[in-house]
């Protein structure tokens, strides 16, 4: 488990910096800012990170990655996630440069630095810490229901696609409930959330017959100290391609409520890898509906709220798109980014105490 609130990152993010494909970088800049002295990216190099996503202020997004490193870096964290999770050529040089400087590396890629013939021997040999987040444990149980056992509620996103703001939806949400005085903790599974919580288990770099035991796992570690779990949902249940650790998830956290998250502007599942999208996103109560189903067999739950992501749109568009959104759905809606997390909260607090 990395140490917390010590480095200070430059953020990798050549290439691919926006509001949309850079979500380690953009949910690092808005989780821990105070950590973060610039981002890497040259193409809007000359820019503030204000300008390019709208939040983050005056960080400068640099050009030259040297220059990037000398604006006070202790670290480099790769902010974006490269086709199939592999490092590109092109960022060796990069990452052999600030490893020679003796700083470390943080990486949510597949591709594991620390195993790397070159970079990995250089770190070795210089002393320098390589964090490889996706890299599992070494044992791992597979699923047998314990995750139902535990004292506290448990709330795991789930959504309509990939990249709508699962991982947002439950920092926000465990940052207004510990506001509200409840012991609540966010269940990092994946890289970004383990980056900002400095724990967690990337599931999608699991085998897959322990995804469920992860996720299990790490239920059952929350609960020793929370009354509120909070569970990082990951891909979607009509997700052609991730489909298969979305209900990995769902069956090991075994969640007391769901909530679904959703971005308003989306029709169909996006830009899959190149290709034209295909899977249309089924209306809201059907996806209620069928992650209701799907978790059904294994522990009955329902969703409880609804998660809109209106980065898009403008104030009014999105404030009719959450009454739209709990009109279609009879439940409680928000934007929790931009209008506050007050409707999930209060479903969540209802749903805690109807199950004690």
């Amino acid at each position: 488990m990395p140490a917390r609130n010590t480095q200070r990152f430059l953020i990798l993010a050549d290439g691919q910096f926006d509001p949309m494909s850079s979500k380690t970088a953009n949910c690092s800049i808005r989780y821990m800012p105070e950590r973060v002295v610039g981002v890497f990216d040259r193409t809007h190099a000359g820019k503030t990170v204000q300008q390019v996503l709208g939040f983050g202020g005056a960080l400068p997004v640099v050009g030259d990655f040297e220059r990037g490193l000398d604006l006070g870096a202790t670290a480099v964290l790769i902010g974006i996630a490269p086709m199939g999770g592999r490092l590109p050529a092109e960022w060796r040089g990069w990452l052999r440069t600030a490893i020679e400087r003796g700083l470390e590396i943080w990486s949510g890629l597949h591709t594991f630095i620390g195993d790397d013939p070159e970079l990995g021997a250089l770190a070795r040999e210089r002393g320098v810490r390589i964090f490889d987040a996706r890299k599992p444990p070494a044992s791992l149980p597979v699923a047998d229901g314990r995750a139902a056992e535990v004292d506290a509620y448990v709330v795991h996103t789930v959504g309509s696609d990939c990249n709508v703001g699962k991982m947002t939806a439950q920092v926000e949400l465990r940052n207004a409930l510990i506001e509200r005085g409840h012991r609540a903790r966010f269940v990092a599974t994946g890289q970004t959330g383990i980056f900002i919580e400095g724990w967690g288990i990337a599931v999608d770099a699991v085998v897959a017959d322990f995804i469920a035991g992860a996720a299990e796992w790490l239920v059952v570690e929350a609960a020793k100290d929370a009354d509120i779990i909070l569970v990082e949902g990951q891909g979607s249940l009509i997700h052609p391609g991730y489909s298969g650790v979305t209900l990995g998830l769902l069956h090991g956290c075994c969640p007391d409520g769901l909530i679904l998250c959703h971005q308003a502007t989306r029709e169909y599942i996006g830009d899959y890898h190149g290709r034209e999208p295909w899977v249309k996103i089924p209306p809201l109560p059907e996806l209620v509906e069928i992650y209701e189903r799907a978790a059904a067999p294994v522990r009955p739950t329902k969703v409880i709220g609804i998660c809109l992501n209106t980065y898009d749109l403008s104030d009014a568009s999105a404030r009719d798109a959450v009454a739209r959104a709990a009109d279609e759905t009879g439940l409680p809606a928000t934007d929790p980014v931009r209008f506050g997390s007050a409707p999930l909260v209060d479903a969540i607090i209802q749903g805690a105490m109807a199950a004690k």
